[in-house]
C-alpha cells in the first residue's frame, strides 16, 4: 500500500530564495565526454583505491582502474575509453583545498565499453553474493562522505530494519537533481528501492520529498 503522509515538520533555520525553476525547465541531458578525465583515488570515506593499471595502458569504459583497499573503500572504474597518462597528485574540488592522488585518462573519443553484463535476476542470488556484486561495481553514496553502499547493506541476518528512508529532499537553493530524477527516472529509482528492500527486508519504506516538488 502506498500512502502520502506528513511525518514531521521542522521549525527554525534559514529560508533563502529557492531558485529551483532555473534548472527544471529542460529535461535531463547527457554531458559530452571530456577529452581529459581526472579520477581521484579517494572519492569516498575510508581508504583510497589502489591503481591496477599503469601509465601508458589503454583502458575501456567500465574497466576497473583502481581497487578497493580494506573494508571501507570502493572500486573505481574508467568512465570512458582512452589511455592512462598519469597517476599523480592533482587539484581536486575539496573543501580542504589540498590536492589528491588521481588517475588521469586522455579520452580517445570512442567511448568503448568493456565486455560486461548485468544480473538477469538478482533475487536468485544469495544475499552475500549480491552485496559483493554491488561492492565490485564500486557503488557509493552521493552524500558528502561518499560511503560505500555495500557496507551499509552488510547487516547481520538478525538485524531488523524498521524503516528504509529514501532521502529525496533538496534544501539547498538551485539544486534540483533529485527533483528531475524523480520526474524522469521514477522507474529506475523504484527498481533501486526494490533491490535495497530485497536485501534489508524493511518493515516500512518512506520517500522523503519536500512540498516544493509536486511533480516529483
Amino acid at each position: 500500500m502506498k500512502n502520502t503522509v506528513r511525518v514531521h515538520s521542522f521549525h527554525g533555520g534559514i529560508h533563502p530564495p529557492e531558485n529551483k525553476k532555473q534548472s527544471t525547465g529542460a529535461p535531463i541531458t547527457m554531458a559530452p565526454v571530456p577529452s581529459r578525465i581526472v579520477l581521484p583515488l579517494q572519492q569516498h570515506i575510508g581508504l583510497p583505491a589502489d591503481p591496477v593499471v599503469k601509465v601508458g595502458e589503454r583502458v575501456l569504459k567500465g574497466q576497473l582502474v583502481a581497487e578497493a583497499i580494506g573494508r571501507i573503500s570502493a572500486n573505481i572504474h574508467a568512465s570512458t575509453s582512452g589511455v592512462v597518462t598519469a597517476i599523480e597528485s592533482h587539484p581536486v574540488p575539496h573543501m580542504s583545498g589540498m590536492p589528491a592522488d588521481c588517475l588521469i585518462i586522455e579520452a580517445d573519443g570512442n567511448d568503448e565499453w568493456i565486455e560486461h553484463q548485468g544480473l538477469e535476476d538478482y533475487t536468485q542470488l544469495p544475499k552475500p553474493e549480491l552485496i559483493e556484486f554491488i561492492r565490485q561495481a564500486g557503488v557509493a553514496g552521493m552524500g558528502g562522505a561518499g560511503f560505500p553502499t555495500d557496507v551499509k547493506l552488510h547487516l547481520g541476518d538478525d538485524h531488523i530494519v524498521n524503516t528504509l528512508i529514501i532521502n529525496a529532499a533538496e534544501c539547498e537553493p538551485y539544486i534540483t537533481a533529485d527533483d528531475m530524477l524523480m520526474r524522469e527516472r521514477a522507474e529506475q529509482i523504484l527498481g533501486g528501492i526494490e533491490i535495497i528492500a530485497h536485501l534489508l527486508k524493511p518493515l516500512h519504506i518512506m520517500v522523503g520529498i519536500e512540498d516544493n516538488k509536486p511533480q516529483a
